[in-house]
């Protein structure tokens, strides 16, 4: 029998942990490069928290919402214009500049069917693609990834640059890995003992399914740990990026893309964007680091000829109130706006009509495009998969891409 010492047994529990999340066909992947030509790329910015969509994409010419905005609308003279009824948070320099470059696509009033404010309940709808009364223990990435890697001679794979795997990213069968530094994954991956305590599991034992199981995952993981960090160490980016967290993961996701790793989607958090109190500064805080990350990364992918390869999209799971409360901020709303950011998109710049102030429902805007079309031409024209099946249902395709 082998005993373990305390130390030693909270090691393989995280090491297990952290396995559990790996996706079984990375092994695979050590047989050489599968990256074709071309590959395209999703990466997905999750702006969590509920960002404010109204002070985002901001209608300066409406007086609706400088009445219900008195200290907190962003003034005309201040926003950047976009149309002219319409400008960006003058703290997203960077994606104006996207934008006139033809490279940023905005689409407005996205949302869902009966919204849920709740942050936990409303994120596991957006994560899980599912309606408002369902309940999904799995991802729609997840879910691609079950349905692209069941038998297939080249495998796919998503990374989440965190400490933890977000529900979108889990599949029945396959799952994404969540790391947030793929040396450091390796270093501990790479200890003496975790490969001595691997080489003494007899093998498969159907009366101990579950410790086989551990052991399993144990064994992907050292090696998908090898084979990321193999990978990674082909290409380091000379670019400047932010120190900030955002910064440095999407310095992290840009020496990946640019090295034959067959990553079709990377996934990111920023925030949080709730915003109850004091929005002004925190919201403009938080739009500097992201607009300041993506002008580099998206800079980096041109000057390495893949930004024609790569789509990257924000989220949030909800808008807030058209109304401003008395905290100086906002409160739990409903539809919100959508970045996309690439340099293939077929349709950039405003995509739809800016929010619809004069038809409100209880005091929030009502959605107009659901969240899971935009899913659905992403999984369909950007990453070749069957998004019916994904989806569980039908979705109509947009035209961004």
């Amino acid at each position: 029998m082998l005993i373990l010492n305390r130390r030693r047994f909270l090691q393989v529990g995280s090491l297990a942990s952290a396995a559990m999340m790996m996706p079984k066909f990375l092994k695979a992947l050590e047989r050489g490069s599968l990256v074709p030509p071309g590959n395209k790329i999703l990466v997905i910015i999750q702006l969590s928290g509920g960002n404010d969509g109204l002070n985002t994409i901001i209608p300066y010419r409406n007086d609706i919402y400088y009445r219900a905005r008195p200290a907190l609308g962003i003034k005309r003279e201040t926003a950047l214009s976009l149309t002219d009824n319409l400008g960006i948070h003058p703290a997203l320099k960077g994606l104006k500049e996207l934008y006139d470059d033809g490279a940023l696509g905005i689409l407005n009033n996205v949302g869902y069917p009966n919204p849920d404010r709740s942050h936990f309940r409303s994120m596991d709808i957006w994560h899980s693609a599912s309606q408002s009364n369902q309940y999904w223990s799995d991802g729609w990435i997840g879910r691609y990834l079950d349905a692209q890697c069941k038998g297939c001679d080249k495998p796919t794979q998503a990374l989440e640059i965190d400490d933890t795997l977000s529900l979108a990213l889990k599949g029945d069968s396959d799952k994404g890995l969540a790391l947030t530094d793929p040396a450091r994954l390796y270093g501990t991956s790479s200890d003496k003992y975790f490969k001595d305590l691997l080489q003494q599991h007899p093998g498969a034992d159907d009366h101990h399914s579950n410790v086989d199981y551990l052991y399993k995952t144990m064994g992907e993981t050292i090696s998908s740990a090898a084979y990321i960090q193999q990978q990674f160490k082909t290409y380091k980016s000379t670019e400047n990026y932010p120190n900030t967290e955002l910064g440095k993961n999407l310095r992290t996701i840009a020496n990946l893309v640019m090295s034959d790793i067959n990553t079709k989607v990377y996934y990111v958090s920023h925030g949080s964007f709730d915003t109850h109190v004091n929005q002004d500064a925190q919201q403009a805080r938080l739009f500097g680091q992201l607009s300041d990350a993506l002008t580099v990364f998206t800079g980096d992918l041109k000057k390495n000829n893949r930004f024609q390869d790569v789509v990257v999209m924000t989220f949030s799971e909800f808008g807030r109130r058209v109304s401003q409360n008395a905290s100086g901020g906002t409160d739990h709303g409903t539809a919100n706006n959508m970045f996309l950011i690439g340099g293939g998109l077929k349709q950039p710049g405003m995509i739809n009509e800016g929010p619809d102030l004069f038809n409100l429902r209880d005091g929030d805007l009502q959605y107009k495009v659901d969240f899971k079309s935009v899913y659905a031409t992403l999984l369909n024209k950007w990453l070749g998969a069957d998004d019916n099946a994904i989806l569980r249902n039908t979705y109509p395709h947009l035209e961004f891409i």
